[in-house]
């Protein structure tokens, strides 16, 4: 997602966002089960085995906050450039409705994207998505607010691993 240029205009949209540190989530046992469920599908190396698991996750938060669903896609290998490796892509499109893509090898090493890695980038790019539908921001940059929200997503949807993830 493309940041606004620093102007007047993304300075307000950036006060805005980070007026908004967390986003309250119910997890249910459904978002639980297939967030246990990602770790033994990444292991599979298969984006065949890996898009249900992050389909469901982000359908159940979707669901749990009232807003679209995205649909997300899962491919292999992380296009990259001189700036560096792409994780993940959102692309809201008003006819379409919106997308996550999601790459789960490394760039050089061809190597599966660490679980806690995977899932942040899937949470980034869902919380793109719920600056515009649930919190209606009009835009959505990466400020501090937009990283906390990134985080209490993480930390709800984890609570259940905690002695797992470590």
């Amino acid at each position: 997602m493309r940041e606004p240029r620093r102007n007047a205009t993304w300075t307000r949209l950036q006060e805005k966002s980070n007026r908004i540190g967390a986003i309250r989530l119910a997890v249910s046992p459904t978002l639980r089960a297939a967030v246990s469920m990602l770790p033994p599908a990444l292991a599979t190396a298969s984006p065949a085995q890996v898009e249900p698991v992050v389909q469901t996750i982000a359908d159940e938060i979707c669901r749990s906050l009232g807003v679209a669903r995205v649909r997300i896609s899962v491919e292999l290998v992380r296009p990259h450039n001189h700036f560096g490796e792409i994780h993940g892509l959102y692309t809201a499109n008003q006819r379409r409705g919106a997308t996550i893509r999601l790459w789960m090898l490394t760039a050089k090493r061809k190597q599966v994207a660490a679980f806690k890695t995977f899932l942040r980038t899937l949470l980034h790019e869902l919380c793109h998505h719920l600056d515009y539908t649930l919190l209606r921001l009009g835009g959505s940059v990466h400020c501090e607010g937009f990283y906390k929200r990134e985080s209490s997503l993480f930390h709800q949807v984890t609570a259940h691993l905690h002695g797992v993830m470590h």
